[in-house]
């Protein structure tokens, strides 16, 4: 046999030496010292895994990077781009989140609300490894269901003994603080500027008015009750959906509205909706319900950058439709505010908030 012989198991069997995570994109030059980054950990939907691009959540983390230093921890799905930021990231199963946190290897552990058994672990592995906890918290709501229920206990838990915690937006703030959290500091969500910003390639319009519905048709999204408000409006609906990045930017440059009419059911609160990020930074002002975060958490602003209304309604989604279509003027003025208001929501200013929050808890780089 070439090479060192394997250890057998009981059974006689030759024992495999465990496999240590894949890392990608790794920086050059010398090992940085000794807990230098912050670990980051969270979930990849195996549905959005195609989307891991420029134009979705990597430059707030590249942003993070840059101020603190940090190694991206991603389960649930494939890492599918090598170089998803500048940070090193590793593909990791959620079995192994814990040994990974635990390891001393890192000044702070951070982690989503995502993965049933990545987030105690990671909390248990910093508790192990005596290193902060940060959750980054994104419900507002926790979800109703047998399957959640077990649940409940445990995170209001871990609300109540992070030792920081990074909101979604005022929203969650406030829903987190009902829970006993401490040290709470909002990081507005953002998507990339300069993508959503670009004029687009080729805008998509069917009607001198037009509104438009990104996303999937699922119930809790509420395109029912959209296509229902456009019948009553007697206004032009464009759905895109499963789409890349690129031509939801033509869908949207080519309409003079967003729709969001998400309603909440037993397992879902629409956390934000960062399609109202991609449409502010078109110039398009957004028609959402109050159970749409962008929203309740300050983005969306009634009469100011858009409308706000009831879920579940589509005569007064309709209402806003026809209010819009009719006065060009006034609609002008909201998509021009919408293009201004949504330039404080920057990378800069999300992984400003994670900073702030490490900083908090005495984790930031150097101490």
């Amino acid at each position: 046999m070439r090479g060192a012989r394997r250890r057998r198991g009981a059974g006689g069997h030759a024992r495999r030496p465990p496999r240590r995570p894949r890392l990608a994109a790794r920086r050059r030059g010398p090992r940085p010292p000794h807990r230098a980054r912050a670990l980051h950990v969270g979930a990849v939907r195996a549905r959005d895994a195609r989307r891991v691009r420029p134009p979705d959540r990597l430059p707030s983390f590249a942003a993070l990077d840059e101020r603190e230093g940090v190694e991206l921890a991603l389960f649930g799905g494939r890492l599918r781009h090598g170089a998803v930021t500048s940070a090193p990231a590793a593909t990791v199963r959620q079995r192994k989140v814990f040994a990974l946190a635990a390891s001393g290897r890192y000044r702070a552990v951070i982690c989503g609300t995502g993965g049933r058994v990545a987030l105690p672990a990671a909390y248990a592995g910093a508790r192990r490894a005596r290193v902060p906890f940060v959750l980054w918290a994104s419900l507002w709501a926790h979800p109703r269901s047998l399957a959640h229920a077990t649940s409940y206990l445990p995170t209001r838990h871990l609300y109540a003994h992070a030792d920081a915690v990074v909101a979604y937006g005022l929203h969650v703030a406030a829903y987190v603080r009902r829970h006993g959290a401490r040290r709470i500091h909002v990081a507005p969500q953002a998507v990339d500027p300069d993508f959503w910003s670009r004029p687009a390639e080729a805008p998509r319009r069917h009607a001198g008015f037009q509104a438009v519905f990104v996303g999937r048709d699922d119930h809790e999204k509420g395109l029912d009750v959209a296509r229902e408000a456009a019948r009553i409006a007697g206004v032009e609906l464009a759905v895109v959906s499963g789409q890349p990045p690129a031509e939801v930017r033509n869908g949207l440059a080519g309409s003079d509205v967003l729709v969001i009419p998400s309603r909440r059911t037993a397992t879902f609160r629409e956390p934000w909706g960062l399609v109202a990020n991609e449409a502010m930074h078109q110039g398009v002002p957004v028609v959402a319900t109050t159970e749409v975060g962008a929203a309740a958490g300050g983005l969306v602003r009634h009469e100011r950058n858009g409308l706000v209304v009831p879920p579940e309604d589509p005569r007064a989604l309709a209402e806003a439709l026809t209010r819009l279509r009719d006065d060009a003027g006034w609609r002008a003025q909201l998509a021009a505010n919408a293009r201004r208001d949504v330039a404080a929501f920057t990378p800069a200013a999300w992984a400003a908030g994670v900073s702030a929050a490490l900083a908090d808890v005495g984790a930031s780089p150097g101490r």
